[in-house]
């Protein structure tokens, strides 16, 4: 056993020498590489999978919780800075229903239930006020987090003294409210209205006007009145519908634009002229049922009429309305003579249409709009390469967007052909100043591909290693078995030691032996010879 282990050991030794110094360190890099691979392949599979447990902790949870869970023995991580604590995803479910069963986590706030249970028959006034005022803080603080976008929020409440006077005016409260948007969520008017409207009305004594609201990036927002004149009378809300009319309007266009030359061949600007103005009136009308003629619908009718010819008939007509009569004189009734008589009269009721309206016009209307396009021809070195045919197509779909988005009263005339071509620029030019920007190389996972560049050609050196130690082996198997054989071939060259003297029989013999184990065929023939000449 001792004699093979030293075989071995020589022989890899021999083929250790036999190498170069470059070959060397190639060799020792590789086993090193490999066994670091080992490793920490080791270390990555068996290492425990931790999972959230909770997510959004306060310092106080997670500490709670961090304890709780060391005293139980269960291996737990803190992620986020401090806000989420990992635990071992087997052991998730069953962790939350102990914890909840246990009470925790405890919420560092002072609620409504801590405030019942604090209240004790030895607490001074100023220590009711102080829990009072913390139960509103918190309560108000939970329910604006249940708004859709708030992460967090954090509530001050300023409660003054009561008066003792009777008669005198109650003092008003004050709130502070301070968010923490999710990202980069942004609270709309209606929502911040009802900021306003709940926190007025969870709070004694508490106007709107008195109370404060802002988010992390000390962004305020304030409370539009219902009914104003403005549908939004705050300089920064109007410039973001604004921005966000102009937004939207250019992304239209850049789609179009883009899909005919390409998305990095146009680039659009838009600027918008918005009434925001909100309007109310009442308007009573009366309207004709045909408005051609001018006429409503009979709904009753009465025609009189009435004829007299012969002796003794007073004369028709209004007494003292001829030309020649003195107005307002009666002539004598029952006067002699032959006369005629003709009375005609028509009553006639028409009904008209009656129209009461309550009209609203709502704002946001865009009195003017503007749009500028550059687009960078096929060529960029050639300008003419972008066909006039294709400048009007685009100049023609702008139009169509200009006349469809300003607005049109129905007493206003439409635009003209030259008030639309005012409104739009296009300017067919190369983009000198465009960068063309190549993103980091960095695969999905956002791990550099550099790393694998790494392990690839490491693990290409490795390969390479066993290639060449397997020839190497190879070649000295080879080597081993030539040598076997030629030992094993010693005995035929070896000659035969005897002290008896040879014959020239035997020496004739012997020879003739060898050359039937070395050249058989040469002897077949020799053979052939004999029997021949026999």
């Amino acid at each position: 056993m001792s004699m093979n282990v030293k075989k071995i050991t020589n022989k890899i030794n021999d083929i250790w020498m036999k190498y170069t110094k470059t070959q060397k360190r190639l060799v020792i890099g590789g086993i090193a590489a490999v066994i670091i691979i080992i490793l920490l392949a080791v270390i990555f599979f068996s290492k425990e999978n931790l999972v959230p447990l909770y997510k959004d902790l306060t310092a106080e949870e997670t500490g709670q919780i961090k304890q709780t869970l060391d005293e139980k023995g269960v291996i737990s991580e803190l992620d986020a800075n401090g806000t989420v604590i990992k635990v071992p995803a087997d052991r998730v479910d069953s962790l939350k229903v102990e914890l909840a069963a246990e009470g925790v986590p405890k919420s560092g706030e002072i609620d409504y239930s801590f405030f019942g249970q604090s209240v004790g028959f030895g607490m001074t006034d100023n220590e009711f006020e102080v829990l009072k005022v913390d139960a509103m803080q918190t309560e108000l603080s939970n329910l604006i987090n249940t708004i859709n976008g708030v992460k967090s929020s954090k509530v001050l409440i300023n409660l003054p003294q009561e008066t003792v006077f009777v008669g005198e005016k109650a003092p008003s409260a004050s709130a502070s409210i301070v968010l923490e948007l999710e990202g980069a969520n942004t609270l709309d008017q209606q929502q911040i209205n009802g900021l306003y409207h709940l926190a007025s009305k969870s709070v004694p004594n508490l106007q709107p006007e008195n109370i404060v609201i802002m988010d992390q990036n000390f962004t305020y927002y304030d409370q539009n009145e219902q009914g104003s004149e403005y549908a939004s009378d705050n300089f920064s809300s109007q410039q973001k519908i604004k921005a966000q009319v102009e937004k939207d309007i250019g992304r239209q266009v850049q789609s179009l634009l883009g899909t005919m030359m390409g998305q990095n061949k146009v680039v659009v600007s838009v600027t918008t002229d918005i009434d925001f103005t909100k309007e109310s009136r009442k308007e009573d009308l009366v309207e004709p049922v045909d408005k051609e003629n001018m006429e409503g619908i009979a709904v009753s009718a009465e025609r009189v009429t009435e004829t007299y010819t012969g002796e003794g008939a007073q004369a028709g007509g209004v007494n003292g309305t001829g030309e020649d009569d003195i107005t307002n004189y009666n002539e004598a009734a029952g006067g002699s003579g032959n006369g005629d008589y003709e009375k005609n009269e028509e009553r006639i009721n028409n009904e008209v249409n009656r129209v009461h309206k309550e009209i609203v016009e709502s704002p946001y209307k865009i009195r003017d709009l503007g749009i500028q396009v550059m687009v960078e021809p096929p060529d960029p070195k050639n300008v003419q390469s972008l066909t006039s045919d294709r400048e009007d197509d685009i100049r023609q779909i702008l139009s169509t967007i200009v006349t469809t988005s300003i607005n049109k009263d129905i007493e206003s005339q439409p635009l003209t052909q030259n008030e639309i071509d005012n409104k739009i620029v296009v300017s067919v030019q190369p983009f000198d100043g465009k960068i063309e920007s190549t993103p980091p190389e960095t695969t999905s996972g956002g791990i550099p591909i550099w790393i694998y560049a790494a392990v690839g050609a490491l693990l290409l050196i490795v390969i390479l290693l066993l290639i060449l130690l397997i020839r190497r082996k190879k070649n000295d198997s080879e080597n081993e078995e030539e040598e076997i054989v030629f030992e094993r071939q010693e005995p035929i060259f070896v000659e035969d030691v005897n002290d008896e003297k040879e014959s020239e029989e035997s020496v004739r013999r012997k020879q003739l032996e060898k050359m039937a184990k070395e050249k058989p065929e040469e002897f077949a023939k020799l053979l052939r010879g004999w029997l021949a000449e026999e």
